[in-house]
């Protein structure tokens, strides 16, 4: 334990001295990069320390990482701004972006598509419900609180609650000793397609936002023309991986250097990511797609990675990664926001709508004498997805009421996204628990 402190003490010092020092020496011509060394270094330390006690804690380490990027982004209303590079620094925002595409890369290396098959009539139902009644609900509270945004801005704000976090989901499950009950596969197949419909769901949001801003015309034909674009690429790159991976296996297999199959799996994940952008989806998309294409019914582990699975052999790099995407969400929030009653107002009711739009996923389930609470309660949780969601937002420009072009997603309603992901996170796993062990049957949420 005195170790522990002693590391501490010296990260607090470090914090607290070694910006304006570093800073210094950018300004006498070391160049930018060693700041930027000096901020991935600060983020990767609270964040792995964040995360940890996140864990002792019973948390997904998310929830440490989030609170880090707050933390930092908030010390300077103390009158100490030493940390306000890590928001306009050039080379962490560029690795947080590799960070977006890797979760989505793993996100897709962990959706198994025969899998997703044998959840039923019940996980498609529910997974329907859970994204048409939370994009609804928010929707229109949106249309209440900014009646100013036009109607694709209002759309994409509801249709960023529709994901649902997985991770956090399939973690209680296994804690709890319940991950092959019924419940739990239905649960865990409707967040999959979640995940599938919701990115195709925004990518057409996301062409429809970007052609207003031109001058291209939006009609129906040209909606539907991108829903059957995002559609045909991921059917495409799915069909790639079923039928031409597996042909590569073996040439790849003589690769004498080891951890080819990773090389070669980045390379197309960004490859993907690009080819997404090309065709006017989000390169988020592509990197899912990628995961797709790689899916582990798809292809062997070669004999040089030592027969490691490629999720093994990805996680370092999310390790890496995907704490600096979190830490820098979380430095996007702007706490003195929330000392207006108007976004506090505005906060509640699209949590609110985030909370009861899930839960009417209890309604799905199609058999009899199942925990339906459970089911509604498992697609609550909020995470990296929406996150990801809020950031792409921010980056989306819609003309107001004047004309005057603004981000869809404004600073205060990201730091919302990122409070409901955080409280439904937290909130979520001990309600599980409870609901899952009660002998609840066909009772619907009250």
């Amino acid at each position: 334990m005195k170790s522990v402190w002693i590391v501490i003490t010296f990260i607090v010092g470090l914090l607290f001295f070694a910006p304006g020092v570093s800073a210094a020496e950018g300004d006498a011509g070391h160049g930018a990069i060693v700041l930027s060394l000096l901020g991935i270094a600060i983020i990767l330390i609270l964040a792995k320390i964040a995360g940890e006690i996140s864990l002792r804690l019973n948390q997904a380490p998310v929830l440490g990482e989030l609170f880090v990027g707050i933390l930092l982004g908030s010390i300077v209303y103390t009158g100490f701004g030493g940390f306000e590079f890590l928001k306009t620094d050039a080379v962490i925002a560029s690795l947080a972006q590799l960070g977006i595409l890797i979760l989505l890369f793993e996100v897709g290396l962990e959706t198994e598509i025969v899998e997703m098959r044998k959840t039923g009539v019940s996980a498609l139902l529910v997974a329907a419900i859970g994204i048409v009644v939370p994009t609804a609900l928010g929707y229109f509270v949106a249309g209440y609180f900014l009646p100013d945004m036009p109607f694709w801005g209002r759309l994409f704000i509801g249709a960023t609650l529709s994901a649902t976090s997985i991770g956090i989901t399939a973690r209680v499950l296994k804690d709890i000793n319940k991950i092959n009950v019924k419940e739990a596969k239905i649960v865990l197949g409707a967040a999959v397609l979640d995940d599938v419909a919701g990115l195709l769901f925004m990518s057409v949001i996301v062409s429809a936002i970007q052609a207003t801003t031109t001058t291209e015309s939006l009609s129906i034909v040209s909606i539907l023309l991108i829903f059957l674009k995002a559609t045909g690429f991921l059917v495409g790159t799915f069909l790639l991986g079923r039928y031409i991976f597996p042909l590569l296996s073996p040439p790849l297999a003589k690769f004498r250097s080891t951890s080819a199959m990773l090389v070669f799996a980045l390379a197309l994940c960004f490859l993907m990511a690009w080819l997404s952008a090309a065709v006017d989806l989000a390169p988020i998309v592509g990197a899912f797609a990628a995961g797709l294409i790689l899916e582990e019914a798809h292809f062997d582990p070669l004999p040089n990675d030592n027969m490691q699975d490629l999720i093994d052999l990805i996680a370092p790099l999310s390790a890496i990664f995907s704490p600096i995407f979190f830490v820098t969400v979380g430095l996007k929030v702007d706490i003195t926001a929330f000392s207006n009653p108007q976004l506090l107002a505005f906060a509640a009711a699209l949590f609110t709508a985030a909370v009861l739009g899930k839960l009417a996923c209890s309604f799905g389930v199609a058999e009899s004498g199942l925990n339906r609470l459970g089911v509604g309660l498992g697609m609550v949780p909020r995470g990296e997805v929406t996150l990801i969601f809020a950031s792409l937002g921010m980056t989306l420009m819609l003309p107001n009421a004047q004309d005057v072009m603004e981000p869809v997603v404004s600073a205060s309603t990201f730091g919302v996204y990122v409070l409901i992901a955080m409280v439904t996170a937290f909130l979520t796993p001990p309600a599980l628990k409870w609901a899952l062990s009660k002998d609840i049957g066909d009772n619907a949420p009250q």
